[in-house]
């Protein structure tokens, strides 16, 4: 029996993440969140999407390119079970894999061929930058979505989001900003989602953070267990 495959990569994904904290545990979550696919040679041909905006949503194959380093983990601490208790890493979705493989679901918003490069607009990724792509497929309603379905563990949507509020400075930034990076709204659905570690979740934090998103650095903190205030945003050089 064959003991490895080797894969070809198709594509990368240009995406407001570029650091994995703050990504989203699931896709969807943001819908804010923006980006693109962009085909690679040899697969960056126009006939390799035909008909492919006949379709809402796809479904993305890609590697944990960040994390592969790492190897893998036969137990892992998923965030639903609050980071204390170890199932096998077959049962969740973690990046830790005997095969750094992830699948997506994302949002088809435009086909776009410029300078006979192609790119997938998408939208409400959890992907970071530069994640390699191994295949893209058409999420089926009928099919993909099972309405009996059991979540074991993680069956039950999130906890409540926490508010978000700005300071004036950030908020100067955020008018600012391209319409199209819709920032204010990218940030607010980032953190309402509360990206810490799901130990520090619901405890005390005095703690200042930071994350990237498109070309800003963030700094906010939490000020009560339901509230974030954005404290500075800061544009890097380009």
């Amino acid at each position: 029996m064959t003991k490895s495959i080797n894969f070809e990569v198709i594509g990368h994904v240009r995406s407001p993440y570029k650091e994995k904290f703050a990504i989203p545990r699931q896709p969807g979550l943001v819908k804010a969140a923006k980006g693109f696919i962009e085909l690679t040679s040899p697969f960056e041909h126009i006939d390799m999407v035909k008909s492919i905006e006949q379709f809402s949503h796809l479904w993305v194959i890609f590697v944990f390119h960040e994390t592969m380093e790492h190897g893998w983990k036969p137990l892992v601490r998923p965030p639903r079970l609050g980071g204390n208790q170890k199932v096998g890493v077959l049962a969740t979705r973690s990046t830790f894999r005997p095969n750094p493989i992830g699948m997506s679901v994302v949002k088809l918003d435009d086909v776009l061929c410029e300078n006979n490069e192609i790119k997938l607009a998408i939208s409400g990724l959890d992907l970071l930058d530069n994640t390699p792509i191994l295949d893209i497929k058409p999420y089926i309603p009928y099919a993909d979505a099972i309405d009996t379905a059991m979540g074991g563990y993680a069956d039950e949507k999130p906890m409540q989001l926490k508010t978000v509020t700005f300071s004036d400075d950030a908020k100067q930034v955020c008018m600012q900003a391209p319409s199209e990076e819709n920032l204010f709204t990218l940030i607010t659905q980032v953190l309402s989602q509360d990206p810490r570690p799901a130990y520090k979740q619901n405890k005390p934090d005095s703690k200042i953070y930071g994350i990237r998103l498109y070309h800003y650095n963030i700094t906010w903190c939490i000020n009560s267990n339901s509230h974030v205030e954005v404290l500075h945003i800061e544009k890097e050089n380009e």
